[in-house]
């Protein structure tokens, strides 16, 4: 293992260009001064510790240019908060399209490029290759959300070439146990499934309904609704992949509340595309509860947050993990990275016990007796 963590990127799109963006902002910072982070070092990683050696997107605009030169090119649209991002050397390769474009893209002006069908499409064995001519440690799924068989591509090639995975997407691996079983035999790490952003709509509404849970108080029905504008959202307006979203927001809510809610009393998922928000992301959250003597209550509340940094400021924690528990000869689910950085992830724990289990993964403490001392309080 190197003191450098050699990361294959799948989808550079705005988490991606964050992410990168991130790894050379923080180049240039110590432990005192760097702010925005959860961790400063993790298994002596620190977060300008990750180098990407591999990179694969399907658009045009982005195959064949240096990664530094990718995470700027349209339809990205992300705050550009370290625009100096060096040479990296490593060009984009063309990805296997499978199913990572919704087919309404090819009716949006900015996104027909997203079919590029006269360049040659990689093969199992082709990824697999660079995979290992490379020296891919850790792969980072951004692919598109209901990009499930494209997904799945890119897990069995992380498999066969002997690479963790972290899975950022609602498609489901990590929380499938075939998949989890998967890696485990082959002694590989997985975090997933669905990132967590440091602050989002997804943590902040867990947070309030254990709160409220916490508190005594009911909560009878809940919504939350999410707007934005980048290509996340406008892939999103076809239903048909929302699904799996939908599934990983909402149970990450239920899962925390005291009582599970009836389907028609919670609503959880994005709503709307507004392309002039690009990655600004707009939620509203409403809560319903009953006081002391069943006297009604209401929360309403609005977060805006750049959708994009806010995924980056937990992968570079993810990748960070993956890495660590390779170091260890840990495969398998990592379990408590999974359940604090994701929404979906194979076991949900609150998150104050999944802190817990995290901390105690990074210093290298079983966490059996810390959930269960948890679970007592």
């Amino acid at each position: 293992m190197s003191n450098k963590i050699k990361v294959a990127i799948i989808g550079i799109g705005n988490c991606a260009s964050s992410l990168v963006q991130g790894i050379e902002y923080y180049r240039g910072k110590s432990e005192e001064t760097a702010t925005g982070l959860m961790h400063w070092d993790i298994g002596g990683f620190k977060p300008y510790d990750l180098e990407v050696v591999a990179a694969f997107d399907i658009d045009k605009r982005k195959i064949g240019k240096d990664v530094a030169d990718a995470i700027f090119a349209k339809p990205n649209c992300t705050t550009i908060f370290c625009k100096d991002v060096p040479q990296t050397g490593v060009k984009v390769q063309m990805g296997n399209i499978l199913d990572g474009v919704s087919e309404h893209m090819a009716d949006e002006p900015d996104h027909r490029t997203f079919l590029p069908l006269d360049v040659a499409q990689p093969t199992k064995e082709d990824v697999v290759a660079m995979f290992k001519e490379t020296g891919v440690e850790v792969v980072m799924n951004y692919l598109p959300v209901g990009s499930q068989v494209a997904t799945e591509f890119y897990a069995e090639c992380a498999l066969e070439a002997g690479c963790g995975f972290v899975n950022n997407i609602p498609v489901f691996i990590a929380s499938n146990p075939e998949w989890a079983a998967r890696f485990k035999a082959k002694g590989l790490p997985i975090i997933g499934d669905d990132i967590k952003a440091q602050v989002g709509a997804t943590i902040v509404h867990r947070v309030l309904t254990d709160l409220f849970n916490k508190r005594g108080v009911p909560l009878d029905r809940t919504y939350q609704l999410n707007t934005g504008g980048n290509t996340d959202f406008l892939n999103m307006r076809n239903q048909k992949r929302l699904a799996s979203k939908k599934v990983s927001k909402t149970e990450a809510v239920q899962s925390v509340a005291a009582e599970r809610l009836d389907d028609e009393n919670i609503h959880v998922g994005p709503s709307d595309y507004v392309s002039w928000q690009n990655d600004n992301k707009v939620c509203f959250i409403r809560m319903e509860g009953r006081l002391f003597g069943d006297v009604p209550m209401n929360l309403e509340m609005r977060l805006s947050v750049e959708d994009s940094p806010n995924s980056a400021g937990v992968s570079i924690d993810s990748v960070r993990c993956c890495r660590l528990a390779l170091d260890r000869g840990e495969g398998g689910i990592i379990e408590g990275p999974s359940a604090f950085f994701c929404k979906h992830p194979p076991a949900q724990y609150t998150d104050d016990q999944a802190l817990r289990m995290t901390e105690d993964f990074i210093n290298g403490v079983g966490t059996v007796d810390a959930v269960e001392a948890d679970a007592a309080e």
